[in-house]
């Protein structure tokens, strides 16, 4: 009896390994390639929440992420780099940005005003 149920243990677990390496492969999102064979860079789109300054240290932007695959709205902070990536970027405004992980920190490589997305609407 005890043989049976190791044997159905395993099963399920071999079962549930399975799921697990087809879910994280759905999860994945599709980057497109550029014609070099590089990852393009995806635009995220965001509102600006608020730009601030650490007294001697770097600059960071606050943005709110629009919510993407069910899951609610999240608000990031980014650093700033070079800070004439905000010019003329007011708090509020929508923006369409690229950001990648430099020393364990979200750190903002682009960023552009986008039109504002419509809620239940499509956005590109």
């Amino acid at each position: 009896m005890a043989m049976v149920q190791q044997a159905r243990c395993l099963a399920l677990a071999g079962v549930a390994a399975a799921a697990l390496v087809v879910c994280s492969a759905l999860a994945q999102p599709a980057v497109p390639a550029q014609a070099d064979g590089q990852a393009a860079p995806v635009l995220t789109r965001a509102r600006v929440v608020s730009v601030q300054q650490e007294p001697g240290g770097p600059l960071y932007v606050r943005l709110k992420l629009l919510p993407r695959a069910k899951l609610p709205f999240t608000t990031q902070r980014f650093t700033v780099v070079d800070r004439t990536l905000l010019a003329g970027i007011a708090e509020g405004a929508w923006v369409k940005f690229t950001a990648k992980s430099v020393d364990g920190e979200n750190t903002l490589t682009s960023i552009q005003v986008a039109e504002e997305c419509k809620r239940f609407q499509p956005c590109d």
